[in-house]
């Protein structure tokens, strides 16, 4: 159901931005429990909006070092490995 989707990654936008003045970096966990005493599926979508939006901020970072990097002459960052590295 694609309303689902658009209002879990709705409310995951506005908790990861929220975390920061909250001063809490896994609050996302604390909303997904809360999602998931209601319903297991906005909880399964929530969290998957928040895995895909900290994976490209985190990829977005990456690249941002990346160019840095090469157009400093410095060496580059060294990309994840091992189990921890995800899919």
């Amino acid at each position: 159901m694609r309303v689902i989707e658009e209002l879990a990654d709705a409310l995951a936008k506005d908790v990861l931005e929220a975390q920061g003045e909250l001063g809490d970096d896994r609050f996302y966990e604390k909303m997904s429990k809360v999602l998931g005493e209601l319903s297991p599926t906005t909880q399964e979508a929530f969290m998957t909006a928040v895995r895909v939006r900290l994976a490209e901020k985190r990829g977005r970072d990456f690249l941002a070092r990346s160019l840095a990097a090469k157009r400093s002459g410095t060496a580059a960052p060294a990309a994840p490995r091992g189990a921890d590295s995800g899919h």
